[in-house]
C-alpha cells in the first residue's frame, strides 16, 4: 500500500493497524537541537480521546514509546521512530464484518483494490491510525513555535447546531472554556444536547472543525502545483471521514462580486480585511489563515443496517464494537497536526529557498 508518508522536508511516515500489536511512525526531516516537550506529546494525545458524553469507548493509555532521533531531550537532526502499543482490543467484535460489508465505510474500496481487508476495527483505515499523526503535529508545533507560528482548533458545528458568527466575530479565546472547544458558551451546550440526542437515537452526526494559523510568515507556499492552501486542503482532506475543506471566504465567494470582497491593503501593505484567509495566489500574505473542515457522519452506528456480504447477497450488520457518534472534538488534536505538518514543510521548504 503506498500513500503513507506525508511532506517533502519534514515528512511523516505512518504504519499499523487498528488491531495489530501497535501504531507508530518515522519523522524524517526535523531540524536537530529541537527540545522535545513529552508531556505536551501526551497532553495532544489526551486531546484526541476526549469524550464528553463518557461513551464506552476504546480506552488505550497511548504511552509513546521513542526508539530514535532523540538524544538528551532533544532531536539529533536523524528520523525519529516511535511506537504507541495497541493493548484494549476486542477482536471478536467485528467477526461479522469478515463478510458483511459496512455501509460508507472503507471496508468495500479495500477489499475492491487489494483484494484483502482487516475487518478488525477498520484495520489500517481506523481512525486509530491518526494517534501517530498526532505525535509527528507535536514535532512539528514545537519546531514552528520557535517561529511565533501558532495555530488554535476549534469546533463550528455539530449536526444543524453552528455558531452564527463570521470568522472575525468569533472570541476564541472562549474556546477553551468548554469541552467541545466551541467559541460560543451557549452554542456548546446546545451541541452537546445535539449529542446526547444522537447517542439516545442510536446514531451518529456530522460536523464542521476550524482552524486560525497565527503570525505565519509572509512567503510560504510556491505557485502553481504546491501552493500552500493546496497542501494544507491535501493534509486535512486526508483525515478520516471528512467531506470538505475551505479557507477564507471559500464557497461563500462564489456569491460574492469582487468589489465586495477584494482585500484592499493599508499604507503597512497589511489588508483591512481578510477574505483571502491569509493566502493568495497559493502563498501566505501575512494575515491570519483560517480555514473549516466538514466531517460526515460516522458510519458505524449503534443500531442495525442493511447491507449485502461479500457474496452479493443481502446481510445485516448488528451493532458491535465500540465507536464515537462524531468526529468533534477529538479530531480537533488531528486538525492540528495535520496543518502542523503542513506548515512546518513550508516553513523549511521557504528557509531553505531564502539561505
Amino acid at each position: 500500500m503506498s500513500g503513507n508518508t506525508l511532506g517533502k522536508i519534514f515528512k511523516l511516515t505512518t504504519f499499523g493497524e487498528s488491531h495489530g500489536s501497535a501504531i507508530g511512525g518515522v519523522i524524517d526531516g526535523c531540524p536537530a537541537g529541537l527540545s522535545v516537550d513529552f508531556e505536551y506529546i501526551q497532553q495532544q494525545l489526551q486531546e484526541r480521546k476526549i469524550d464528553p458524553l463518557a461513551i464506552n469507548s476504546r480506552k488505550e493509555e497511548d504511552a509513546v514509546e521513542f526508539f530514535s532521533g532523540i538524544f538528551e531531550g532533544k532531536t539529533t537532526g536523524t528520523p525519529i521512530g516511535f511506537l504507541i502499543a495497541n493493548k484494549d482490543l476486542q477482536e471478536i467484535d467485528y467477526q461479522q464484518e469478515k463478510t458483511i460489508l459496512k455501509p460508507s465505510h472503507a471496508h468495500y474500496v479495500y477489499w475492491k483494490k487489494y483484494g484483502i481487508f482487516d475487518h478488525r476495527g477498520g484495520g489500517r483505515a481506523s481512525a486509530r491510525e491518526t494517534a501517530s499523526r498526532v505525535v509527528g503535529g507535536c514535532f512539528a508545533d514545537m519546531l514552528i513555535r520557535q517561529y511565533n507560528i501558532e495555530i488554535e482548533t476549534f469546533t463550528l458545528q455539530i449536526g444543524k447546531v453552528c455558531t452564527p458568527y463570521q470568522w472575525t466575530e468569533l472570541l476564541l479565546e472562549k474556546a477553551s472554556e468548554n469541552v467541545l472547544h466551541c467559541p460560543d458558551k451557549q452554542i456548546a451546550k446546545e451541541m452537546l444536547n445535539e449529542l446526547q440526542n444522537v447517542k439516545d437515537q442510536q446514531d451518529t452526526v456530522g460536523c464542521v472543525v476550524g482552524g486560525m494559523i497565527k503570525n505565519v510568515p509572509i512567503g510560504l507556499g510556491s505557485p502553481v502545483f504546491d501552493k500552500l492552501s493546496a497542501d494544507l486542503g491535501k493534509a486535512l482532506l486526508s483525515i478520516n471521514a471528512t467531506k470538505g475543506f475551505q479557507y477564507g471566504a471559500g464557497f461563500e465567494a462564489a456569491g460574492k462580486y469582487g468589489s465586495q470582497i477584494n482585500d484592499k491593503f493599508d499604507e503597512n501593505f497589511r489588508t483591512k480585511t481578510n477574505y483571502s484567509g491569509g493566502i493568495q495566489a497559493g502563498i501566505s500574505n501575512g494575515e491570519n489563515i483560517y480555514f473549516s473542515v466538514a466531517f460526515k457522519p460516522l458510519p458505524t452506528l449503534s443500531q442495525t443496517q442493511q447491507s449485502v456480504d461479500i457474496y452479493g447477497k443481502e446481510a445485516v450488520l448488528q451493532p458491535k464494537g465500540r465507536h464515537d457518534i462524531c468526529a468533534a472534538p477529538r479530531v480537533r488534536a488531528v486538525i492540528k497536526a495535520m496543518t502542523a505538518m503542513t506548515i512546518a514543510d513550508h516553513l523549511l521548504q521557504y528557509l531553505t529557498y531564502s539561505k
